[in-house]
């Protein structure tokens, strides 16, 4: 499967009083990172996934983050998610983020498809098909 990148500036509202990046703040990273991912990989968006006859949506089942080094204020990183396998009603992805040739975090992600009431479905063929 294909990786993507996006890259990121580090701001002001993204540091703690250390100028460090908040822990935090890498799962929005992480979750830009996919977005840009299947926006790329798959030619998906998450508006018109939820507006089909047939409305789909992901959320997070279980994130195992690795912090390896800080991130700091006016850092500029590259944010590299690569879907890892698509079966059945889930998504999984293994994603790092990078400053220069120091790689600061990882993160295994397992994403599950939901219908528009919340109760897990199956992933659709095409996007099956699409990430591998």
């Amino acid at each position: 499967m294909t990786t993507t990148t996006i890259n990121i500036r580090v701001y002001y509202e993204d540091t703690d009083f250390s100028g460090m990046v908040y822990h935090a703040n890498y799962l929005k990273y992480f979750e830009r990172g996919r977005t840009e991912s299947l926006r790329q990989t798959a030619g998906l968006n998450h508006a018109d996934l939820f507006a089909a006859d047939d409305p789909l949506a992901f959320t997070a089942r279980r994130i195992s983050v690795e912090y390896i080094q800080p991130a700091r204020i006016d850092d500029f990183l590259e944010v590299r998610s690569s879907p890892t396998k698509a079966k059945g009603a889930r998504l999984y992805f293994h994603q790092e983020i990078w400053r220069d040739e120091v790689c600061l975090a990882t993160a295994d992600v397992e994403i599950a498809a939901i219908s528009a009431e919340g109760r897990p479905r199956r992933l659709p063929k095409e996007i099956i098909e699409a990430l591998s």
